[in-house]
């Protein structure tokens, strides 16, 4: 099972600029949230900007990671 800190650094290695914040829900590292800003979401609805981030997981969510809540946006400056 990925740890917080290597979920967070796959987001942040597959989007290059990306920043990532990663939180375990219940303590037991398969339930995790994260909060992902990526200028790369720019112009793309909330579902695209989510598959993007879950590919990254491909084969992963469901097994070693039971769920994963996602919340994307853009940086303040690209609105």
């Amino acid at each position: 099972m990925p740890s917080v800190n290597e979920i967070k650094e796959r987001i942040e290695h597959a989007l290059p600029g990306a920043s990532a914040k990663v939180i375990d829900l219940t303590g037991g590292g398969d339930h995790l949230r994260a909060e992902v800003v990526y200028d790369g979401f720019a112009g793309l609805s909330r579902i695209q900007q989510h598959k993007l981030v879950y590919g990254v997981f491909e084969g992963e969510i469901g097994g070693p990671i039971h769920a994963l809540s996602l919340k994307t946006s853009i940086p303040d400056g690209e609105r």
